[in-house]
């Protein structure tokens, strides 16, 4: 039998289904993966192998129920689980100042319906503000491909688990692009679902419906398998969703299908087959604001995906984004303003923080109610002027990052201003998908001269997963990423 890291998680899926392997079995295998690689990794910030083997027996015990029966993963340090400290990466929640929280987040109960298995925690930056996982509480999540590298964020730890063959795949949240950062500096896939798809952690749940969860995984179809697990599915196979937004078309299984076979199913169930329209820009809402400029490291990873889907033969042209100058003052006051909501009033643990995060949560409590209205009517019609944008393809393609992977303590770390300039200038791209609630997956296209991973963003219409889905499988076929694999491996 191969070793239980080198399946695909869907083929892991079908050997727990069919009995060739146990729960058991298959977290006692990434344990032991974890507990050799995580102290260089830093992937885990806490490991919880007592709780995940009862967890683990008990599925035994009960058989296949759920999407994702038996399937190890872990939970993002930022959020709840019931009776676990939550530090969310921050000297401030440390020792007896950690949250004991009596229930569990959403995400959470809704992954342990599933059927997954949490092996623990994964590392989160503080409070989940960086585009960069490098928390002074410790630990760093170290880029599987280069130690000296840092993983994105502030999903890092995640990403850093799929990458190296820690976890089969791992879900994340995506706030300004968190899924999607963490993911292409590891040459992962990730994907932001569009606001409001997975009912857990959206909605009303975060200032201006930033905040999505999502999945990361090493190929389309476990990103898929990930995402239909995060649905939570109603009898009849639609998505039961308790928010006030449309519930998707799909039913279960669509986004695996389409991810499966590069296919996107018909309203009746047909398959719609031949070209889709796609859209090239390298435009950013920060143009106005910081000085962006691809890499060309960057233009290489784009024009490698945009000549993979031409010789594929869909519809390739250019987008020029219409310029917003009001957009990166904006998205600064709402991003702030977020931050100003952090439960932490005592100066002693204020102090605490890292000085970023101070930055914006004192900044943030100083806004005026008046200039957060007027930010986010900014942002509502950058949102609506996008997503017309958008509407006429089936996906606009961007590089995910203007930069290669940064070296360890590149982010100023006393400047918090100077920080905040080289987060955008580094992801440019993300963030103001999460404004405009639109879906999002990006893909590994190349690796540079010194072995590191680049890669392609691919934005949809608004529900539009399953197109995106499709395209990143034909590409995922052309360009076979999955078979790559970090020296850490």
């Amino acid at each position: 039998m191969d070793a239980l890291h080198e399946l695909t998680a869907v083929e892991l899926r079908d050997r727990l289904r069919a009995g060739e392997v146990t729960p058991t079995e298959v977290a006692d295998h990434f344990l032991e993966r974890i507990a050799r690689a995580n102290p260089e990794l830093g992937a885990f910030v806490a490991v919880a192998p007592e709780d995940a083997r009862e967890r683990a027996a008990a599925l035994t015990r009960t058989g296949a129920r759920g999407a994702l029966w038996g399937l190890p993963s872990g939970d993002k340090d930022l959020w709840l689980r019931a009776g676990v400290p939550a530090r969310f990466g921050s000297r401030a929640f440390a020792g007896d100042d950690a949250v004991l929280p009596p229930v569990s987040d959403e995400i959470v109960e809704v992954l342990d319906a599933a059927g997954t298995v949490s092996l623990g925690r994964t590392t989160a930056p503080e409070l989940g503000f960086p585009a960069y996982t490098e928390p002074l509480a410790g630990p760093v999540a170290r880029n599987p491909w280069d130690t000296s590298l840092g993983a994105g964020g502030s999903s890092g730890g995640a990403a850093v688990a799929v990458a190296a063959g820690l976890l089969p795949f791992a879900p994340g949240s995506d706030g300004g692009g968190s899924v999607r950062i963490p993911a292409s500096a590891c040459g992962i896939v990730g994907l932001k679902p569009s606001r409001g798809l997975v009912p857990a952690g959206s909605g009303q749940e975060s200032l201006g419906g930033l905040v999505v969860n999502g999945p990361l995984a090493r190929t389309t179809a476990d990103t898929a398998l990930l995402l239909e697990g995060m649905l939570s599915w109603a009898p009849d196979g639609r998505v039961a969703h308790p928010l006030t937004l449309r519930a998707p078309s799909a039913r279960a299984g669509d986004y695996l299908a389409a991810a499966r076979r590069g296919e996107v199913g018909g309203e009746g169930g047909e398959d719609v087959r031949g070209r889709f329209r796609v859209a090239v820009t390298t435009d950013s809402a920060w143009d106005d604001f910081y000085e962006i400029t691809v890499t060309p490291e960057a233009q290489a990873a784009l024009e490698t995906g945009v000549a993979a889907l031409t010789g594929l033969g869909h519809d390739v042209g250019s987008l020029s984004l219409a310029p917003d100058p009001d957009f990166g003052a904006a998205f600064r006051t709402l991003w702030m303003s977020g931050a100003s909501a952090v439960p932490l009033d005592d100066p002693d643990r204020l102090d605490r923080l890292e000085p970023l995060t101070r930055w914006l949560i004192g900044r943030g409590r100083q806004v005026p109610a008046r200039e957060l209205a007027e930010a986010l009517g900014t942002l509502t019609r950058f949102e609506r002027r996008l997503v017309a944008q958008v509407a006429a393809y089936d996906a606009v393609v961007t590089p995910a990052l203007a930069m290669s992977p940064r070296p360890l303590g590149w982010f100023d770390p006393e400047d918090p201003e100077r920080n905040f300039a080289q987060q955008c200038q580094y992801t440019p791209w993300t963030s103001m998908l999460n404004v405009a609630g639109l879906p999002a997956i990006t893909v590994p296209t190349r690796w540079t001269d010194d072995g590191l991973p680049m890669g392609v963003q691919l934005v949809g219409r608004p529900g539009g997963e399953r197109a995106l889905l499709a395209l990143a499988a034909q590409l995922e076929d052309r360009l076979r990423w999955p078979d790559r694999r970090p020296p850490v491996w």
